[in-house]
């Protein structure tokens, strides 16, 4: 009887080690450091932006939109539109530390252009409901756009 125990124990941490072991491969695989320097990730985002509707934007843009001090940050690239809720935020983090602080920042952002475009613009209003975001690594992105997935995407893929 003795024996079983001991063999039900090895079999278990046997299974623990295994589960832990996959976690771990999932969790680089998603939330992997990024080994791409900012002006190729950058560069792959800016190129998918749709500049007819969507226009680079300066540090002061980002202060005013999000409360975010661009020279804080290993590197920011932004586009936003004059007239829409569209917008394309990508920022590399210098420390893991301001990943909280970033997306803190976009979350009370959309809640803030919800309340702007709902009562009079609620096809824009949904635009920012789905709006999409992603943490990878040191690089958080931000997108609201009908083609977020696309972005998403591009993001994802310049990884």
């Amino acid at each position: 009887m003795k024996q079983v125990g001991q063999h039900a124990a090895a079999a278990a941490k046997y299974i623990i080690s295994v589960l832990t072991a996959g976690y771990i491969a999932l969790l680089l695989l998603f939330v992997g450091v990024s080994g791409q320097p900012f002006e190729e990730v950058s560069g792959a985002v800016s190129a998918a932006v749709d500049t007819e509707h969507l226009s680079g934007q300066d540090s002061m843009a980002l202060k005013r939109d999000f409360g975010l001090n661009s020279a804080e940050f290993s590197g920011v690239l932004y586009y936003a539109s004059a007239v829409s809720a569209e917008e394309v935020l990508l920022i590399q983090v210098a420390d893991d530390s301001q990943i909280s602080q970033v997306t803190d920042a976009l979350e009370e952002h959309v809640e803030k252009r919800l309340e702007e475009f709902s009562g009079y613009m609620p096809e824009q209003a949904a635009l920012l409901e789905n709006a999409g975001q992603s943490v990878r690594g040191d690089y958080i992105f931000f997108v609201v756009s009908q083609d977020a997935d696309q972005y998403m995407k591009v993001f994802a893929d310049s990884l």
